[in-house]
Parts: C-alpha cells; sequence; structure tokens
C-alpha cells in the first residue's frame, strides 16, 4: 500500500473509514435534496432563504464555539461522537417523515437547520481531533487528507443519487436513507479497538478552559492568518448551495436530476485535491496562498463561463483548489497545536469555517436574487483573492518567503516548509 493511503494499514482507521463514507453520501444527499426543497418546492427559486438555511444550520459553530472545543478536550471523543451522531441521524428521520407525509413547512425546515446546526458544532472538533487517536502523530496529515477524500468522494455519488431520488420518490425519501446512513457510523465506532486507540492528554474540567483556545490563538500569529484566511473563504467563497442552485436553476434552466449531478461534478475536483494532499509528507504554508488563489480565480472564470459544460468543469479547478486548502489549513492548525489544545483550536477553526456562513450565505444569496448567480460567484471570487493576500502578506512578513527554482521549475518556499 503506497504512501497516499498508509493510514488504512491501520484496523481502527480501516473501521473508521468504512462507516464514514456510507454516512458522508448520505449527508450529501441530504444537503441537496434539502436545498431543492426549500429552492424548488417550498418557495419560487428564493436564494436568500437557502442562505437563512445555510445560516441556521453553521450559525451554532460559532455560537457554541467555545463549550464545543472544550467538551472536544475534556469528554471521551468516542462516546461524544455515538452521541452527536446518533442525534443527526434521528433529526434526519424526522424531517423525512414530515416530509413523506407532506406535512413540511419552511419554518420547520428552518427549525431542523438550527436543531443540525447545534449539533453538528460539538461533532464537527471532536470527529476532527478523533483522527489522531486513530492513527497517531505521524500519519495525522495523511488520515485528515484521506477524511477528506472520502467526504468528498462521497459528493460524487451523493448530490447525483439524491438528485435521481428526488425525481422519482421524492424528497423525504433522501432524509430517510441519510437516517439509515447513521447507523454505519455507529456501528463502526462500537466495534473499534478501544485499546489500540492512541489517547491524548486530556485538559480539566475547569470553566477556565473556555477562553484557553481564544487565547493560545491570539498568541500565535500563524494561526492568527490562517483563521483570516479560512474566514474570508469560509464566509463568502463556501457557498456552495447557492452557487450551483441558482446557476442551475436561474441560467441554465436544469432540473432537479441534473442539478445533482452539476453537485456532483465538483467533487472530482475536490477528490483531486485530497489525493494529492494525503501523499504530501506533512502540509506547507505557501499551499494555502496557491489554493486560495486558484479557488478564486475557478470561481470568476465559472462566473463568466457561457454554458453548463465549461461552467462544470470550472467547478472542477473550484474544488480542487478548495480542497487543498481545506485539508492544508486542517491539517496545519493541528500539527502545530498542543495536543491538550488541539479540540479548542479545532473548533476555532470549525466555527470560522462553518460559522462564518450566516454571515456570508444570506449576503451571497441577496446579491444572487438582486444582482444574479454570475455577480455571486464573483463575490466568492474576490473572497479567495483577498485570502491569498493575506496569506502572502504573513509569509512576507514572518516566513521569509522566497522564490527558488528546482529541477527547471520555480517553486515557492517559506521557512519551516
Amino acid at each position: 500500500m503506497n504512501g497516499t493511503f498508509r493510514s488504512l494499514k491501520n484496523h481502527n482507521y480501516r473501521l473508521w473509514a468504512s462507516g464514514a463514507i456510507v454516512s458522508n453520501v448520505g449527508t450529501w444527499m441530504q444537503r441537496t435534496a434539502q436545498d431543492w426543497l426549500v429552492l424548488a418546492q417550498l418557495t419560487h427559486r428564493n436564494a436568500t432563504a437557502v442562505g437563512v438555511v445555510m445560516a441556521l444550520q453553521f450559525g451554532p459553530q460559532l455560537l457554541l464555539m467555545p463549550l464545543t472545543g472544550w467538551a472536544a478536550d475534556t469528554f471521551d471523543r468516542r462516546k461524544l461522537l455515538m452521541l452527536t451522531q446518533g442525534a443527526q441521524g434521528l433529526l434526519a428521520l424526522l424531517l423525512g417523515l414530515l416530509t413523506v407525509l407532506g406535512h413540511v413547512q419552511l419554518w420547520q425546515v428552518y427549525v431542523f437547520a438550527g436543531l443540525l446546526g447545534c449539533v453538528t458544532a460539538f461533532d464537527a472538533p471532536a470527529r476532527q481531533t478523533f483522527v489522531s487517536e486513530l492513527v497517531g502523530e505521524n500519519d495525522l496529515s495523511n488520515a485528515v487528507a484521506l477524511n477528506s477524500t472520502s467526504f468528498n468522494a462521497a459528493r460524487m455519488i451523493g448530490p447525483a443519487a439524491a438528485g435521481l431520488l428526488i425525481a422519482s420518490v421524492g424528497t423525504g425519501w433522501v432524509f430517510l436513507l441519510n437516517a439509515l446512513s447513521f447507523v454505519t457510523v455507529l456501528v463502526s465506532l462500537a466495534r473499534l479497538r478501544v485499546g489500540e486507540l492512541h489517547r491524548q492528554a486530556r485538559s480539566g474540567k475547569r470553566g477556565g478552559g473556555l477562553l484557553e483556545g481564544f487565547r493560545y490563538v491570539w498568541s500565535r500569529p500563524d494561526l492568527k492568518a490562517m483563521l483570516l484566511m479560512v474566514f474570508l473563504i469560509g464566509t463568502f467563497g463556501l457557498n456552495f448551495p447557492i452557487f450551483i442552485s441558482t446557476m442551475a436553476v436561474s441560467v441554465f434552466h436544469m432540473g432537479a436530476g441534473q442539478y445533482g449531478v452539476l453537485s456532483s461534478v465538483m467533487a472530482v475536483g475536490s477528490v483531486m485535491g485530497a489525493l494529492l494532499s494525503a501523499r504530501r509528507e506533512k502540509p506547507r504554508a505557501a499551499l494555502l496562498v496557491g489554493g486560495s488563489a486558484f479557488f478564486g480565480g475557478g470561481l470568476a472564470l465559472a462566473a463568466l463561463l457561457p454554458n453548463v459544460w465549461l461552467f462544470g468543469a470550472a467547478l472542477v479547478i473550484v474544488g480542487m483548489a478548495a480542497q487543498t486548502f481545506n485539508t492544508t489549513a486542517n491539517s496545519s492548525m493541528q500539527l502545530s497545536t498542543d495536543p491538550a489544545m488541539r479540540g479548542r483550536v479545532v473548533a476555532i477553526l470549525m466555527a470560522v469555517i462553518m460559522g462564518g456562513t450566516p454571515l456570508g450565505a444570506p449576503i451571497v444569496g441577496w446579491v444572487a436574487d438582486t444582482l444574479g448567480p454570475r455577480w455571486a460567484l464573483g463575490v466568492g471570487a474576490l473572497a479567495g483573492v483577498l485570502a491569498a493576500l493575506v496569506g502572502l502578506l504573513y509569509l512576507v512578513r514572518s516566513r521569509h518567503l522566497r522564490l527558488s527554482l528546482e529541477d527547471g521549475r520555480l517553486r515557492v518556499k517559506a521557512a519551516g516548509d
């Protein structure tokens, strides 16, 4: 087994990954079905309503950030994940039943989005940091990249499958299938070899721990620069449900099945980006700048292209750049953080990625409704360019950025890479 998939040599990681891939497919199916339910069934192509759903679903990441990171650093992450994964399955089941029975209303989708956001806020930092307990420090970067590969491989399957199911049997059945997919994760967590987990130091359960993560990040210029970059891209750039749904419906006049396929196309690039990240022994700071720049350029190109085929090709570039950026940021922050602080730092990272959505998604949705979907893509493109400038400024000032010629190729390096 080559270096790209080295974490799969670990029994516990293989078991976890096998359950996660099934659940990830279900998650992407639900996301696609939920966006379609709001955009095409409960409203008349109202992108602002989709933005509100996203804000409610991801807002708790920001509001609950101190508690969620503290919980990941304090409690048994395996048991915490069993609780959060089970709760997500229950919410999907209830929303599915409401939809299948024909009783679902927009306000109910808002409520379920908010509840799911609260559960996910506790799930995300525990799930991200649990990886280091599965494989240990040496393979952490590789395992993070493989997790991203799984998540985005599921994106190739989930949205397309959701589109076909919506067209054939209805939206509600997609939610019910997602609820069933959580069983695989719960089984994999229950069957892990607990004695082989790489247990790490736990912080005390004192209240002062809630603020320690903020103090720790504030003392680290590298973490602050990465978080600012993540904020820009996460808030204004990672609004793909709005970008793709509005372009599909309003510009290219596509149906549910075609919309699902278009959503899956971007995942091809995301998987490519994740696999390339898995091959690297360690994350490099310069990749954050490059990933941000290509992300912004890809969205700008997508905004200008005249037909759906070229638009889909641009989404592959966007997916690859976004995944390179996200995986590098995640790995860099975990590997450069004290293990006892890792849960809180990752909670801050997740809060910035997902918690910025309540700020950005309604704005991007309003731009799409008012000026058109292509202008909304332009907002995301600008965010990518600004993030690249932030990273470049940090590398020049603090990491002694330099250019070098190696094997006939121009390379950008920073101190420590």
